[in-house]
């Protein structure tokens, strides 16, 4: 390359660095940069393009996209069964044994008979071994969305006129089912369930396909947190009834808790002794094998299975002392053997029941999806969140078929299964063997366990959420604001129902995230010193401030909600008000013209050149107000986005001050930004010129200011050398005429 051609390009990305190459010369860098262009092709050219690329890539793409939608089939080929197997088999059997009494106690938590549970763990874990990503989760009955169920199913038998006092396996009452035959209390109750589990998976599963993960960022970690702890306050409301061996009706709605309560101490003179006696010491040996486990999980590889050795000891005791006959205790009752022929659920519940299901299926992808993602990144390894959520959507969609009721991953037994050496989802298989023995042999020897039993796992199983409270303290301390989504989140949740209190805590999130970015943080900055960098002047010390320049800065983007809060702390930081400043100055101008005499003209010429020079020049009647900037730079570094209006307000902005002689610059704008000016006609107010108004660095911006400056001082030195021309004196002549 000729060193000519190499000297033109350099000059076509440093123009300014080459002309003010001398010595004592202000340099800086400004960039032009060429856009990418996207050849144009016809529709006809397209749809060529198009089919052959299908018609190559075909067969590939239907391998891949079974490759996708079966993740099994890609690593199992390749499972190491030295390494990854006894680990898988360890980790299986151990959550096998801890899924049981949790399915059948979660069972109660749904309104439904305590071998759908076991149904639900067996199926779901089946399918998304077949369809995950995620080598950790652990899928199956989940406390919060079984209350969720458990409200829904509730809602329906009181309109089908059921009865909802008493244990919720007690038939007293019976309707037509869909397919003709008549069906009891704990009959349609499965019915319901399965339809709402039915249509919770359709939902999941078109959030997979059209990619509409996004919908879980709304849910944030403390919306998230608060919501779990809210629901587990409810769980526990809900099973305090079983634990004192009383009957009283189940409320579902806003101020449940409340009710449930006020029902709670109403009756409480009618406490099973047996019930509560059997709850206590249940309590007392759960809860601190429990803590052990927990504080010596790291030395302990498999934790001690204490619900289960607590179910199996409560169930003799409970058989050979005959607590049913001889205390009115409430029991399991018969829990049947096998599997259930296949049914389809009741299609004409799925109107009344469409709206239940949103938030059953948000909250339920939202909990797969991020600890999956919480696993992958611990464990080194990804995961396809749009697959994960076809996959909880599969083990909705197909089990509901079974007799199976809404599932998604739980938070204590996926941290089990990781803690005790799971390597794949071949540990779910595992575990579904181990509740396959169950389900075909020992289910009939719990009949006699007590309900109460099982409301102590339950609730003993919530410990872990309602620990929150004790985090709230140090989240204030690092997000106040974070804190109150928590507390709303948890109050709403708890007090008003689950599906509202999470649509309250979305809307109030979504609120504070629209305050906080109409009200940001705005402030000015300052150089450190020796270095190209520019900082908060209010926050640090020891920064330089650039003499008749000011760099504000705006920490949000720049719509409609904050356009008036912009200007304004525009105005307070600069302490300028460029509306006020021009209407003096117009006032003051007027005054001088209206004076007559050569020198006076000669004055307002200068007059105009050197406005915002810090010297004010007084006339008769009006001052104008003391300018101490001849350049504003804003940095828009942190605004992601303008509107249309925010266009227009940095329009305004831009020519309210250029009216009193301060140059607006504007400094960092990313791309888009840069397009919304363009396309906006902010740089047609320069002649077009983008390189006067907009640079890739606030020093960049600072230095080409100083530049201007100094030329205009340059320019004012001659006019005073070819006038001989004193303004103060000539301001001083005009006072005595």
């Amino acid at each position: 390359m000729k060193q000519e051609d190499s000297e033109e390009i350099i000059k076509n990305v440093y123009p300014e660095q080459i002309e003010d190459s001398g010595p004592g010369s202000f340099n800086y860098m400004h960039v032009r940069l060429e856009e990418h262009k996207q050849p144009e092709l016809s529709t006809k050219e397209l749809i060529t393009e198009k089919t052959k690329e299908v018609c190559r890539s075909g067969p590939k793409v239907l391998i891949n996209y079974l490759y996708t939608l079966f993740p099994v089939l890609h690593w199992l080929p390749r499972y190491k069964i030295k390494e990854y197997l006894p680990g898988d088999i360890t980790s299986g059997l151990i959550v096998g044994i801890v899924t049981i009494p949790q399915s059948i106690a979660y069972s109660l938590l749904a309104n439904q008979d305590p071998i759908y549970g076991l149904y639900t763990n067996f199926f779901c874990c089946i399918i998304y071994f077949l369809m995950a990503t995620s080598r950790h989760n652990c899928v199956g009955t989940f406390g919060v969305l079984c209350l969720m169920v458990g409200e829904s199913v509730n809602k329906q038998l009181v309109a089908a006129g059921f009865s909802t006092d008493g244990d919720s396996t007690t038939t007293l009452n019976s309707t037509l089912a869909s397919n003709g035959t008549v069906c009891g209390k704990s009959c349609y109750a499965i019915t319901v369930a399965t339809s709402l589990t039915f249509i919770a998976g359709v939902y999941q599963i078109l959030m997979g396909i059209f990619r509409l993960g996004f919908i879980s960022m709304y849910l944030s970690e403390p919306l998230l947190s608060g919501f779990v702890t809210g629901s587990s306050i409810t769980i526990l409301t809900s099973q305090m009834k079983y634990l004192l061996g009383i009957k009283i009706p189940r409320h579902d709605g806003a101020g449940a808790l409340v009710l449930t309560w006020i029902d709670i101490f109403k009756n409480i003179r009618s406490t099973n002794i047996c019930d509560l006696i059997t709850s206590l010491v249940a309590l007392v040996v759960i809860v601190p094998v429990k803590e052990i486990n927990d504080r010596f999980k790291s030395k302990m590889k498999i934790p001690f299975p204490v619900e289960l050795v607590v179910i199996i000891v409560a169930t003799l005791v409970s058989h050979y002392f005959n607590f049913k006959g001889n205390y009115k205790s409430s029991i399991c009752g018969t829990i049947p053997t096998g599997f259930q022929t296949p049914r389809a659920p009741d299609w004409s519940l799925i109107p009344s029941l469409a709206a239940d299901a949103v938030p059953i299926a948000i909250i339920g992808f939202a909990m797969t999806v991020s600890l999956a993602e919480i696993f992958a990144k611990k464990h080194g390894y990804t995961v396809n969140s749009n697959q994960e959520m076809i996959a909880i959507g599969m083990c909705n969609l197909i089990p509901s078929f079974f007799y199976c009721f809404t599932s998604c991953a739980a938070l204590a037994k996926s941290l089990l299964r990781e803690s005790t050496g799971a390597n794949t989802q071949l540990n779910g298989i595992i575990s579904s063997a181990v509740l396959l023995l169950v389900l075909l042999a020992i289910a009939p020897l719990f009949y006699s366990l007590q309900n109460c039993i099982l409301g102590v796992i339950t609730i003993t199983s919530l410990r872990g959420a309602l620990r929150k409270f004790a985090d709230t303290p140090r989240m204030w301390q690092i997000s106040k604001i974070d804190t109150v989504v928590w507390w709303v989140s948890m109050l709403s949740s708890s007090l008003i129902s689950t599906e509202i209190g999470l649509l309250v805590a979305v809307a109030f999130a979504i609120l504070c995230v629209i305050v906080r970015t109409q009200r940001p943080r705005a402030t000015l900055l300052g150089k450190v010193s020796g270095t190209e960098i520019y900082e908060d002047q209010f926050t640090y010390k020891e920064l330089t401030n650039i003499p008749n320049v000011k760099i504000y800065r705006f920490d949000a983007s720049l719509y409609y909600a904050n356009k008036d809060y912009f200007r304004t702390s525009l105005y307070s930081k600069t302490g300028i008000n460029p509306s006020i400043v021009a209407a003096l100055q117009r006032k003051a101008k007027k005054e001088m013209e209206a004076a007559a005499g050569e020198t006076q003209n000669r004055f307002i010429a200068r007059f105009n050149l050197i406005k915002t020079v810090k010297k004010t020049y007084p006339t008769s009647k009006h001052s104008v107000p003391q300018l101490d900037m001849h350049s504003l730079i804003i940095d828009c570094g942190a605004m992601q986005f303008i509107d249309t209006v925010g266009l227009g307000v940095l329009k305004e902005i831009h020519t309210d001050y250029e009216e009193i002689g301060v140059r607006v610059i504007l400094a960092n704008c990313n791309p888009s930004v840069r397009h919304s000016l363009q396309d906006g006609g902010y740089f047609s107010q320069s002649g077009g010129d983008v390189e006067l108004l907009a640079f890739h660095s606030v020093h960049d911006a600072v230095t080409f200011a100083e530049r201007k400056f100094k030329e205009k001082q340059k320019e004012i030195q001659l006019i005073d050398a070819a006038f001989s021309f004193d303004p103060d004196q000539a301001v001083s002549d005009d006072l005595k005429i």
